[in-house]
Formats: structure tokens, sequence, C-alpha cells
């Protein structure tokens, strides 16, 4: 942590506070840092310290909720010195002792966000009010992620968000309090771009099915920039209910509308869904405009995949991160992973078991549960050994920047997890923006108490 955030936000914490003090009379003398850092919400003072995983559980994205849940128990074991260790080996941060975070022992407490803003926000609500979590984490929507990032903010307790592909997450939605790992839709963009490009030229048709919700709408606004820079026309854009199940309404004004591209802005459940309908209708096995028919899915997961099964085979799309990398953080954390639940972790299990260890690597750093503090060490920190190559947590919006996955369906898979194939890497200098682009404020430093 720099020295002048350190100054900046000791000097607001004695600022703050300097008005009580006086007004009872108790000596001034006792301004400092140790001293105040105890008050703010939930700070731990036994020998324990508790997070809370608020995931999923019910709803579209509830596949991705599970299997980040068995990544946060994996990371709690971690830091606790249970198991291999997992990614702390290898993590270019030394602060990690396996002792906990500043040596209390890490427990935790769940939620069901049920892919919902609404119940997200109350499940967390419960676990800061109720259970005493110092620190919340989760989300499989960016929908519920940006209404648990605005709580947190509120409440002065740091959130460590996991999948959340909006751009308006880091972008017009962002706050002090909440820190972003995943990539974002504006990167699947130019990441994706390209390749679309490269595979089938530059004359294509694209119609649009899209979630309809924030994640959806910057997905499609970043897919129609990126595909209309290569001469493609957008043909239709149609929002689409996050949950829908049966798809078919949607897909049927598909065949008629001149389009050569079904673009499809959905994930989890709905990604799946939409994606086997659209096969199921044909689309694939059409030709228009005197062009093979495609469908892109610009995010993709294994999970995904496994859901869709043939559906998959040959569509593009991009992930934050895939198990069959060959670095050898990644090789830990798929083996640790697989040795405790039997299967490879997905792109969602992997940023929610990073974006523990790094919120507890910057508490370790900042010697403090302090929010200010801990925020401060996260803020432009630069960090390498957990899977992504050499990563930036940038301070301006806390937006991390790392290398980008252009991922494929396999055409003929080796076993029932080799799904996906890495046919392209956009760089971390490619996909990095200027963060005025997506506006927002972060807020203050200064803590609430809940």
């Amino acid at each position: 942590m720099s020295d002048l955030k350190r100054g900046i936000s000791r000097r607001r914490v004695v600022k703050t506070g300097m008005a009580g003090i006086l007004a009872t009379g108790v000596s001034p003398l006792i301004l400092s840092k140790g001293a105040w850092a105890q008050e703010f919400c939930n700070a731990p003072t036994g020998d324990t310290v508790t997070l809370g995983f608020n995931v999923p559980q019910t709803g579209a994205y509830a596949d991705e909720g599970a299997d980040e849940l068995r990544a946060y128990e994996l990371a709690v074991e971690h830091l606790n010195g249970e198991g291999d260790g997992g990614l702390i080996p290898h993590f270019s941060s030394d602060a990690l002792q396996g002792n906990g975070i500043l040596g209390k022992r890490v427990e935790y407490v769940t939620g069901d966000t049920q892919t919902a803003a609404d119940p997200a926000r109350e499940s967390a609500r419960r676990m800061i009010e109720r259970d005493g979590a110092v620190m919340i984490t989760g989300g499989s929507s960016s929908a519920t992620a940006v209404a648990v990032q605005s709580l947190c903010q509120d409440m002065g307790v740091i959130f460590m968000s996991a999948l959340t592909h909006s751009n308006d997450t880091t972008g017009k939605d962002k706050r002090r309090y909440g820190f972003r790992h995943f990539f974002n839709a504006y990167q699947s963009g130019v990441g994706l771009g390209p390749q679309l490009g490269a595979a089938y030229g530059n004359t294509r048709r694209a119609y649009h099915l899209t979630a309809d919700y924030t994640w959806g709408w910057t997905q499609e606004e970043s897919m129609i920039a990126a595909t209309e820079a290569l001469g493609w026309e957008t043909v239709e854009t149609v929002r689409t209910p996050v949950g829908a199940g049966d798809f078919s309404q949607y897909i049927t004004p598909v065949l008629n509308s001149g389009a050569d591209v079904l673009i499809l802005n959905h994930y989890g459940f709905d990604g799946v869904n939409s994606l086997t309908q659209a096969t199921q209708f044909g689309l694939r096995d059409r030709q228009a405009n005197g062009q093979d028919f495609q469908l892109v899915l610009p995010l993709v997961s294994d999970l995904m995949a496994a859901g869709a099964g043939d559906a998959m085979q040959g569509v593009y799309g991009t992930s934050n991160w895939y198990w069959s990398m060959q670095d050898e953080a990644s090789k830990a954390f798929t083996a640790s992973f697989g040795a405790k639940w039997g299967s490879p972790p997905s792109q969602a299990a992997h940023t929610s078991y990073v974006q523990t260890l790094l919120y507890a690597d910057a508490v370790e750093r900042a010697g403090t549960f302090y929010p200010p503090e801990v925020i401060a060490a996260l803020e432009d920190f630069e960090f390498d050994g957990m899977g992504n190559g050499p990563t930036l947590y940038r301070g301006s919006d806390h937006q991390c920047f790392k290398d980008v996955l252009v991922v494929q369906g396999k055409e003929t898979p080796s076993n029932e997890f080799d799904l996906l194939e890495v046919v392209n890497t956009a760089s971390r200098e490619s996909v990095t923006y200027d963060p005025a682009i997506f506006g927002g404020e972060l807020g203050p430093y200064e803590p609430n108490m809940c």
C-alpha cells in the first residue's frame, strides 16, 4: 500500500473521530490506527473471522453457484492451513501463511441469492447483521453483484464479487467497497471480435437474443460494437427474461429475419437452453445470404458446455479462465479442486477462490481488517501466480486486468470434462481501457457502522 493511501485513510479516520473524543473529554492522545481500526462493521474480536458466501443456490445460475461454494470451502481450508495449499504456494505475494487471516481461523456462512437482486441484498444483509460477516463475496449475476455491492458500500463491508460480467459493475455502478476479479463484457467484445471476423468474414448479419438485465444489456452493446467494427450489420435485438426456459418464441422469428448469425447474450441455464433449442430448430443446418448460419455464445463456461452437449461444438465464446491451462498455478488449482470434488473447477469456481485469497492477502499486507486500509492494499495491486498471468487490480475502478481467453466448443471431446479449447488469447494490454468510458464514482473510503 502506498504511503499516500495510508495517509489519506488515517487522516480521514482521525478527522471523523475527533469530534466525538473531544465531546466526551477523553484525551486525544489515545488516537492511533490500532485503536480506531476496531471501530468498523463486524470488526473481529475473538480468535475467528467470518466470511459471507452469497451465491445462487436456486435460479438460472444455480450450477455456477454450486461450484462457487465448492471453491469457497476449498479456499477456507487452504487459508486455515489444511489440504495442499492450492494457489497459496504459487501466489506472488508471500503474506498468506496458512494460519487463517491475521492469525484468526476463518469461518464462513452461506446465503442464496436466488439469481435475483432483492433476495441477494437481503441474504447479504442477514450475513452482515446476524452472522457478523466481515467480508461478502459471491454471485453469478451482475444484477445481484451490483445490488450487493451497493449494500456493502452503505454498510462499510468489503464485497469481493465473483462471477459478474456487466460493464456496469466496475463502471457506472462501481463502489469503493466493491472489487471484481472477473473480466467484463467490453473485454469479451474486444477479445471475440477478431476471432469472429477471421472465422466468418466481414459481411455478416447478426440477430441478438439478450438477457434482460444489466449484464445482457452491456454484453449486447459490447458485441454490437465489436461486430459492427468488422463490417457486420445488426438485424435485430430482442430482450428475453432471465430463467425463460423455453426460447422457442424468440428463436422462431430469427428464421425469417435475414440474419445469418444468432448471438446469444445468455448465461447459465439460459445459455444452455437457448443454444440447445437454436440447434434443435436447425439453425446451424441452414444457409442464409449464401453463408452457413452460425451461433455465437459470447460468455461461456465448461458447466454450460456440459449442459449444452453437442450443441456447443464449434461455437465461439470467451472465458475468464479454463481448467486445462498449463501454467503451474492453474495445474495446482485444478488438481486441488479435483482431488476434493471429483471434477475440474469452472471459471466461476476459480474467480471465487481467487477473490477469497486476494481479500485475505490484502488484510495480511495491511496488518488490519479495517476496511479503508484493506481497500488501499487492493488498489493498484499487481500480482501473479493465480492462473491468469500478471494481473493488475486497477485502483481507479477496482477492475482486474489480465489476459482474456477466446474458446470454442470441441468437435471431438476426449472425455466428459474436455469440452472447450482455448483458440486465442486477448492480451491484457489489448483489453485495457480508459475507465472514463463507463463513468461512475467509487465513493468514500470511510466506513459506516452496520
